[in-house]
């Protein structure tokens, strides 16, 4: 991946798709010694088990892509994707699902996002996707395939990743999905 494209790849959980997008990463950085990456990673450590798991995550990263920058944003991406991107850096979000799962369901119940805002903060990261001068690599979960969850909010969360899913692919040039590994293109417009 030379090219200055926006890529969504989405798929489950342990489907390959941060690999994919480190991948893709590293492509970018070995095709000109211009070229940099930088990973906004949007997990926050709640637990020991997440904290291991980040952790885990960033060495296995720094061996798969060294060089590569992070930069840590739970909540501002669009403003952080704006900041972060330029002609000769590609970006990569992970996750779009951990980043929803903050603004809906947030350690703290009265930060919780209405729809309203969740709608617009889609919007928004739409709009820096799309304003976004070099490659840009977001990756997010399926997890509308299953059946329909007992809770309310949890079928408003899986509502609201199907919502925000479409609006990123439509955003983005490329979209792809990740299952046992390999990769399906689902659309490729550049």
């Amino acid at each position: 991946m030379a090219e200055a494209v926006t890529t969504f790849i989405l798929g489950g959980q342990r489907s390959g798709k941060s690999r994919r997008a480190e991948m893709l990463a590293r492509q970018w950085i070995d095709a000109s010694t211009q070229h940099r990456a930088v990973m906004i990673a949007t997990g926050q450590a709640g637990d020991d088990e997440m904290r291991e798991r980040i952790a885990r995550h960033q060495a296995d990263r720094a061996q798969r892509v060294p060089g590569m920058a992070t930069v840590e944003e739970p909540l501002a991406l669009a403003e952080a994707l704006r900041r972060h991107s330029d002609a000769h850096t590609l970006i990569v979000v992970d996750c779009l699902t951990l980043w929803l799962t903050n603004l809906m369901m947030p350690a703290d119940p009265a930060q919780a996002r209405d729809d309203g805002a969740v709608v617009a903060a889609g919007a928004s990261l739409c709009a820096a996707i799309a304003a976004a001068p070099g490659p840009v690599v977001l990756v997010g979960n399926e997890i509308g395939l299953g059946v329909i969850p007992m809770g309310r909010e949890v079928r408003a969360f899986v509502d609201a990743l199907g919502r925000l899913n479409q609006q990123v692919a439509q955003a983005c040039e490329r979209v792809t999905l990740m299952a046992a590994g390999l990769p399906l293109t689902l659309k490729d417009t550049p």
